[in-house]
């Protein structure tokens, strides 16, 4: 498997939350309105998400229906990842065409932590990961950043400040693991070459570059045993090599938009949060790329737009989550071909600037209603 120290894409930058952020019953309305400045023609656009298969996904699509007079076209798999092989029959769904892609990630309001969601249909409304497709790709590489940190000792030997690693960290010949950028630890005598101080039974003494120790600082050094590194070990110092099978949209295409940047994951306050919201920037960058170039999209409006959903654990009395929807990026696409795309800042303006209020929205009660009094049809086999 390629090295993914090799030809690294530098960590995903800017997805900025604070102040980003809306209720769907304000995010929905104000994209509808949107739209129609953009002259998109009411009762010929069909709506479509890419979300999680995950049932707090549930209410947002309930307002999208709401708003866009139809339930959506489903361009979701588990994850967020966007099933890019489904263009070409939901161009021949509508009209007018508009795409919402969200990642989604969980937050407990009692706890103020990201990554968890209270499942009120559980015996006893318990608190599970979310999303839990994220989380399962997580925990390997979580489980192995937290063997580094335990295993890269700090300590101070007759004055000399020393570092002592773990026999299966300098193993480059592994296929899969958490592999160390030693150049950042520990002074070589040649170039490539690390010779150790002394040999141990399961790790190794080295002497540390002058940046490593400055950048513990000396009290790392000065405890009565050696220490771990712990947290220490920033994302810059390590990467990840995983033997994971061949990317395909489905199972393993989330971790494969996830690995390269997962030492900075790994290393984040809150790690599924900003997972969710690399992968929300991977898949907007590979999803407009495809929409380009889609055929079936020709002669139409398009829009797509990528952002991540913030589901509130539903509390007392409520239902549903209160979800919050926050953009990243947008892409516009005329019938003439003509398209661009807008950032994060410039989108988020975009919405706000748009009324709240859909004359066209329906009244769910009143359709669900109509259906229900409805002659019945005899089917006939």
């Amino acid at each position: 498997m390629p090295d993914p120290a090799v030809d690294m894409v530098e960590p995903a930058v800017g997805f900025q939350i604070h102040d980003r952020m809306m209720s769907y019953n304000l995010f929905v309305p104000r994209l509808y309105n949107w739209c129609k400045s953009l002259d998109f023609e009411p009762g010929k656009i069909m709506p479509s998400r890419a979300f999680c298969a995950d049932e707090s996904q549930g209410y947002p699509i309930i307002i999208i229906a709401k708003h866009f007079g139809t339930f959506p076209f489903n361009h979701g798999r588990v994850g967020g990842v966007v099933a890019t092989t489904r263009h070409g029959p939901y161009a021949a769904h509508g009209q007018d065409l508009v795409i919402i892609q969200a990642s989604h990630v969980g937050y407990d309001p009692e706890t103020k932590q990201f990554g968890v969601y209270r499942r009120a249909q559980t015996t006893h409304g318990e608190c599970s990961s979310n999303c839990g497709k994220v989380q399962n790709v997580l925990t390997w590489y979580q489980n192995e950043y937290e063997f580094a940190w335990h295993n890269i000792l700090l300590h101070n030997d007759d004055g000399n400040k020393i570092v002592i690693v773990d026999n299966q960290l300098l193993r480059k010949d592994r296929d899969e693991g958490l592999f160390l950028r030693l150049e950042k630890f520990i002074s070589a005598e040649k170039e490539g070459q690390w010779t150790p101080l002394r040999i141990l039974s399961t790790a190794r003494v080295f002497t540390p570059t002058q940046d490593f120790a400055d950048r513990m600082g000396e009290d790392a050094f000065n405890r009565a045993t050696p220490q771990p590194i712990g947290t220490r070990l920033a994302a810059d110092m390590f990467y990840f090599r995983r033997d994971i099978a061949p990317m395909a949209e489905g199972v393993h295409h989330l971790e494969h938009n996830l690995i390269r940047y997962m030492p900075q994951i790994v290393t984040s306050a809150s790690p599924t949060l900003t997972a969710a919201e690399i992968n929300t920037q991977v898949e907007f960058d590979r999803t407009f790329r495809i929409i380009v170039k889609e055929r079936a999209y020709k002669g139409k409006k398009v829009l797509f737009i990528a952002g991540l959903n913030i589901d509130i654990s539903p509390q007392p009395g409520q239902r549903f989550p209160l979800t919050k929807y926050v953009p990243w990026a947008a892409y516009v696409q005329d019938r003439d071909g003509y398209y661009f795309t807008l950032e994060q800042q410039e989108l988020v303006q975009t919405l706000e600037q748009q009324s709240a209020d859909n004359p066209d929205e329906i009244d769910l009660e009143s359709a669900i209603a109509t259906m229900a009094g409805s002659a019945e049809i005899i089917i006939e086999a």
